[in-house]
Protein backbone atom coordinates (compact mmCIF):
# COMPACT_ATOMS: atom_id res chain seq x y z
CA UNK A 1 0.00 0.00 0.00
CA UNK A 2 3.12 2.22 0.80
CA UNK A 3 4.74 2.02 -2.59
CA UNK A 4 1.02 2.28 -4.23
CA UNK A 5 0.31 5.35 -2.73
CA UNK A 6 4.27 6.80 -2.59
CA UNK A 7 3.97 5.78 -6.67
CA UNK A 8 0.66 7.96 -7.42
CA UNK A 9 2.17 10.67 -5.38
CA UNK A 10 5.16 11.32 -6.43
CA UNK A 11 5.38 9.87 -10.01
CA UNK A 12 4.87 12.18 -12.62
CA UNK A 13 1.99 11.52 -14.65
CA UNK A 14 0.94 8.88 -12.88
CA UNK A 15 -2.83 8.02 -13.98
CA UNK A 16 -4.14 6.79 -10.18
CA UNK A 17 -5.03 9.31 -7.38
CA UNK A 18 -5.52 7.67 -3.96
CA UNK A 19 -8.22 8.62 -2.12
CA UNK A 20 -9.26 5.82 0.59
CA UNK A 21 -7.56 3.37 2.46
CA UNK A 22 -9.94 0.93 3.96
CA UNK A 23 -8.83 -1.88 6.42
CA UNK A 24 -10.66 -4.34 8.56
CA UNK A 25 -8.33 -3.75 11.29
CA UNK A 26 -7.73 -0.87 13.72
CA UNK A 27 -4.40 -1.55 14.69
CA UNK A 28 -3.31 -1.46 10.62
CA UNK A 29 0.21 0.70 10.21
CA UNK A 30 -1.33 1.46 7.03
CA UNK A 31 -3.84 3.98 8.30
CA UNK A 32 -1.36 5.85 10.46
CA UNK A 33 0.51 6.12 7.14
CA UNK A 34 -2.75 7.32 4.95
CA UNK A 35 -3.70 9.87 7.57
CA UNK A 36 -0.14 11.09 7.52
CA UNK A 37 -0.45 11.92 3.46
CA UNK A 38 -3.88 13.35 3.83
CA UNK A 39 -5.42 9.98 2.56
CA UNK A 40 -9.09 9.43 4.11
CA UNK A 41 -9.54 6.14 5.65
CA UNK A 42 -12.24 3.71 6.60
CA UNK A 43 -12.36 0.76 8.87
CA UNK A 44 -14.41 -1.61 11.02
CA UNK A 45 -12.38 -4.19 13.04
CA UNK A 46 -13.98 -7.98 11.95
CA UNK A 47 -13.65 -11.30 13.86
CA UNK A 48 -16.52 -12.93 12.92
CA UNK A 49 -18.53 -14.07 10.01
CA UNK A 50 -21.19 -11.48 10.90
CA UNK A 51 -18.36 -8.83 11.04
CA UNK A 52 -17.19 -9.41 7.59
CA UNK A 53 -20.56 -8.86 5.93
CA UNK A 54 -21.40 -5.83 7.64
CA UNK A 55 -17.37 -4.74 6.87
CA UNK A 56 -18.77 -5.29 3.44
CA UNK A 57 -21.87 -4.10 3.41
CA UNK A 58 -20.47 -0.28 4.85
CA UNK A 59 -17.34 -0.63 2.62
CA UNK A 60 -19.17 -0.86 -0.71
CA UNK A 61 -21.60 2.05 1.07
CA UNK A 62 -18.77 4.38 1.27
CA UNK A 63 -16.93 2.98 -1.84
CA UNK A 64 -20.26 4.07 -4.11
CA UNK A 65 -19.99 7.64 -2.00
CA UNK A 66 -16.40 8.12 -2.83
CA UNK A 67 -17.01 7.17 -6.62
CA UNK A 68 -13.74 4.76 -6.57
CA UNK A 69 -12.97 3.69 -9.99
CA UNK A 70 -10.87 0.18 -8.50
CA UNK A 71 -9.43 -0.94 -5.43
CA UNK A 72 -5.91 -2.30 -4.63
CA UNK A 73 -5.73 -5.33 -2.55
CA UNK A 74 -2.38 -4.77 -0.39
CA UNK A 75 -1.97 -6.70 2.70
CA UNK A 76 -5.75 -7.43 2.94
CA UNK A 77 -5.92 -11.18 4.43
CA UNK A 78 -9.71 -11.51 4.07
CA UNK A 79 -11.23 -13.30 0.78
CA UNK A 80 -13.90 -11.31 -1.03
CA UNK A 81 -17.27 -12.49 -1.18
CA UNK A 82 -19.08 -12.97 -4.43
CA UNK A 83 -21.78 -10.38 -3.55
CA UNK A 84 -18.83 -8.02 -2.77
CA UNK A 85 -17.45 -8.68 -5.60
CA UNK A 86 -20.71 -8.34 -7.92
CA UNK A 87 -22.33 -5.10 -6.00
CA UNK A 88 -18.93 -3.19 -6.54
CA UNK A 89 -18.99 -4.02 -10.24
CA UNK A 90 -15.29 -2.78 -10.96
CA UNK A 91 -11.69 -3.86 -11.32
CA UNK A 92 -10.61 -5.18 -8.11
CA UNK A 93 -6.42 -5.93 -8.58
CA UNK A 94 -4.23 -8.27 -6.06
CA UNK A 95 -0.82 -9.21 -5.15
CA UNK A 96 -0.41 -12.71 -4.47
CA UNK A 97 3.32 -14.34 -3.47
CA UNK A 98 3.55 -17.09 -6.07
CA UNK A 99 3.58 -17.34 -9.99
CA UNK A 100 0.06 -18.36 -10.40
CA UNK A 101 -1.46 -20.61 -11.52
CA UNK A 102 1.19 -22.08 -9.19
CA UNK A 103 0.82 -22.37 -5.41
CA UNK A 104 -3.05 -20.30 -4.83
CA UNK A 105 -3.24 -19.79 -1.37
CA UNK A 106 -1.33 -19.56 1.91
CA UNK A 107 2.39 -20.41 2.40
CA UNK A 108 3.61 -19.91 -0.92
CA UNK A 109 7.49 -19.53 0.38
CA UNK A 110 7.26 -23.02 2.10
CA UNK A 111 5.44 -24.69 -0.71
CA UNK A 112 7.86 -23.59 -3.16
CA UNK A 113 10.61 -25.10 -1.36
CA UNK A 114 9.28 -28.47 -0.51
CA UNK A 115 8.17 -28.40 -4.71
CA UNK A 116 12.25 -28.00 -5.20
CA UNK A 117 11.44 -24.96 -7.09
CA UNK A 118 14.12 -23.05 -8.62
CA UNK A 119 12.35 -19.82 -9.13
CA UNK A 120 9.74 -17.77 -7.16
CA UNK A 121 7.62 -14.85 -7.80
CA UNK A 122 4.47 -12.71 -6.92
CA UNK A 123 1.49 -12.00 -9.65
CA UNK A 124 -1.00 -8.93 -9.84
CA UNK A 125 -4.25 -10.30 -10.85
CA UNK A 126 -7.74 -9.02 -11.43
CA UNK A 127 -9.85 -10.79 -8.22
CA UNK A 128 -13.15 -13.27 -9.31
CA UNK A 129 -15.20 -15.26 -7.22
CA UNK A 130 -12.47 -17.68 -7.36
CA UNK A 131 -9.72 -17.48 -5.43
CA UNK A 132 -6.15 -16.69 -6.92
CA UNK A 133 -7.72 -17.28 -10.43
CA UNK A 134 -8.38 -14.09 -11.90
CA UNK A 135 -6.87 -12.71 -15.04
CA UNK A 136 -3.03 -12.22 -14.92
CA UNK A 137 -2.00 -8.34 -15.20
CA UNK A 138 2.13 -9.25 -14.26
CA UNK A 139 4.23 -11.10 -12.82
CA UNK A 140 8.14 -10.86 -11.36
CA UNK A 141 10.40 -13.87 -11.07
CA UNK A 142 13.18 -14.35 -8.86
CA UNK A 143 15.99 -17.09 -7.77
CA UNK A 144 15.45 -19.03 -5.20
CA UNK A 145 18.81 -19.38 -3.42
CA UNK A 146 20.83 -22.29 -2.55
CA UNK A 147 19.73 -23.31 1.04
CA UNK A 148 17.06 -20.71 1.07
CA UNK A 149 14.45 -20.36 3.49
CA UNK A 150 10.59 -19.48 3.49
CA UNK A 151 11.43 -16.29 5.37
CA UNK A 152 14.97 -15.48 2.84
CA UNK A 153 12.89 -15.96 -0.41
CA UNK A 154 9.34 -13.43 1.36
CA UNK A 155 12.63 -11.12 2.40
CA UNK A 156 14.13 -11.04 -1.43
CA UNK A 157 10.74 -11.20 -2.77
CA UNK A 158 8.97 -8.21 -1.21
CA UNK A 159 11.13 -4.96 -3.03
CA UNK A 160 10.27 -7.05 -6.14
CA UNK A 161 6.50 -6.88 -5.00
CA UNK A 162 6.35 -3.49 -4.55
CA UNK A 163 8.26 -2.75 -8.01
CA UNK A 164 5.77 -5.15 -9.68
CA UNK A 165 2.45 -3.91 -8.38
CA UNK A 166 3.54 -0.07 -9.07
CA UNK A 167 4.25 -1.14 -12.58
CA UNK A 168 0.88 -3.00 -12.80
CA UNK A 169 -1.54 -0.41 -11.37
CA UNK A 170 0.21 2.40 -13.99
CA UNK A 171 -0.28 0.05 -17.31
CA UNK A 172 -4.04 -1.16 -15.90
CA UNK A 173 -4.89 2.66 -15.26
CA UNK A 174 -4.00 3.39 -18.80
CA UNK A 175 -6.43 0.22 -20.03
CA UNK A 176 -3.96 -0.41 -22.72
CA UNK A 177 -3.90 -3.94 -21.84
CA UNK A 178 -0.34 -4.03 -21.27
CA UNK A 179 1.12 -7.12 -18.95
CA UNK A 180 4.08 -6.69 -17.30
CA UNK A 181 7.20 -8.83 -16.53
CA UNK A 182 9.89 -8.61 -14.15
CA UNK A 183 12.41 -10.32 -13.55
CA UNK A 184 15.83 -10.03 -11.40
CA UNK A 185 18.88 -10.89 -13.11
CA UNK A 186 18.56 -14.76 -12.99
CA UNK A 187 22.03 -16.00 -12.80
CA UNK A 188 23.00 -19.66 -14.50
CA UNK A 189 22.99 -22.11 -11.66
CA UNK A 190 23.72 -25.36 -12.22
CA UNK A 191 23.31 -28.63 -9.49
Amino acid sequence: MRALIDDMKNERDHPGNPKLVVSNNVNAEGLVFAEQNAIETFVINTETKQDDSVFEEKTLHVLKRKNIEVICLAGFMKILSENFIKSFSKPILNIHPSLLPSFRGLNTYQRALNAGCLIHGATVHQITNEVDQGPILGQVIIEIAENSTAKKIEEDLLPQEHLLYKSVLREFLKENGKKVLLTDTLKGRQN
